[in-house]
């Protein structure tokens, strides 16, 4: 049983980093009902973000369909949308419409640009997001272009996350005040906040603007990647003196000229020479000399090596549904049990159970079945 179980929120289907906010949710044991729109595909879709959760397919452009989730409302903890500010009022299930029904619903907004700003109606995406928060300038080669992180500080990680964290604060906040309120979630906010120790070093004049130049972005020789001999990966993050020392150590390097770590000046040349060091052997070779020693060193791993590796073995840390492998729930809890119930429903695969369950009797369920309003795919 997860820590939030118990806990009933309401999905309104979207892309990216709402999906990503419903699997956390799902995952830590809330019981999520994904809202579908009416006309979706009539398959399973495979597809890791939208698992554990029921779905109900419903036309959010018809009363009756809009209706629908705002019974849903009625007895649910929380609800949230992906859309542009201002299309959930436009469709009749804004913040006044559904916490009319219940005063103590959290309702979470997830945007790129925020709700309200010069950009708040523009479109982008994650790349974009992180440009304007200065994640993006900071990442990549010395001399090179910005190198998008593909989208896990925007999407991701300044959304999806944030807006899970969001919707838990409020939901714990609703217990104490007896009151909802709404969860203005932004991914430009988002990944800004997580740049937060870059602007303290920014401040503490030990950030340059130069990319690849500083300790943590690949300019420091002793944190970043190498290349070895069978044209793999390794990566290093010796940044204390006594992981460094053990570093050059098992690197095979000269102890005195390499005992100036922090002194920048040096680091071009010295990564040209651990350059030169690592080609001289196979990425399993610096494993056998390197791997769970304090070097802070590990092996740069491909998607489909990831699962094999000891340690996530050995943690459990991946599980299979419909056929893909995929991470397990995380965190970990001491006492709760967090795990996934099944894989990607289809769109309308649950809609008669979900309306039972929010007591609509049968003949209300065939009216809005026959009208359109949801769709029953059961069995398809």
């Amino acid at each position: 049983m997860g820590p939030l179980t118990g806990t009933k929120i309401i999905e309104l289907a979207g892309i990216g980093p709402g999906p990503f906010c419903g699997m956390l949710l799902s995952d830590m044991g809330a019981e999520v009902i994904r809202v579908d729109r009416a006309g979706g595909p009539a398959r399973r879709p495979k597809d890791v973000l939208t698992r554990g959760r029921k779905s109900i397919a419903v036309d959010l452009k018809s009363d009756a369909g809009r209706e629908v989730v705002l019974k849903l409302c009625e007895s649910s903890d929380a609800l949230f949308e992906g859309f542009r500010p201002g299309v959930t009022e436009r469709l009749g299930v804004g913040p006044e419409e559904c916490m009319g029904r219940n005063g103590k619903l959290v309702y979470g907004r997830m945007t790129g640009w925020g709700q309200e700003g010069p950009m708040a109606q523009a479109s982008g995406h994650d790349i974009n997001y992180i440009s304007l928060a200065g994640a993006l300038h900071s990442i990549g080669e010395a001399g090179g272009k910005p190198v998008p992180p593909l989208n896990l500080v925007g999407d991701f990680g300044g959304g999806g996350m944030f807006l899970a964290f969001g919707l838990v604060c409020a939901m714990l906040e609703a217990q104490k005040s007896g009151k909802g309120q709404v969860v203005d979630t932004a991914m430009i906010d988002g990944a800004a906040t997580l740049m937060s120790m870059f602007f303290t070093m920014q401040a503490a004049g030990v950030f340059s603007m130069e990319r690849g130049t500083n300790l943590l972005d690949g300019g420091a020789h002793f944190y970043g990647t190498y290349g070895t001999r069978d044209g793999k990966y390794i990566s290093l993050g010796s940044i204390e003196p006594q992981f460094y020392a053990l570093l050059v150590e098992k690197a095979g390097l000269d102890v005195d000229r390499f005992s100036a770590q922090m002194e920048q000046g040096k680091w071009v040349e010295f990564k040209a020479e651990l350059a030169e060091v690592f080609k001289t052997k196979t990425r399993d070779e610096w494993c056998d000399i390197m791997e769970g020693s304090d070097v802070c060193f590990a092996p740069v791993l491909a998607l489909d090596e990831v699962p094999n590796h000891p340690h996530h073995v050995a943690r459990d840390s991946f599980i299979e549904i419909d056929g893909i492998v995929q991470p397990a729930p995380a965190p970990r809890f001491s006492r709760s049990e967090v795990g996934v119930s099944h894989g990607s429903r289809i769109p309308g695969e649950d809609t008669l159970t979900v309306l039972q369950e929010a007591g609509l009797g049968e003949a209300e369920i065939n009216e809005l079945v026959e009208s359109g309003a949801v769709v029953n795919a059961a069995g398809a």
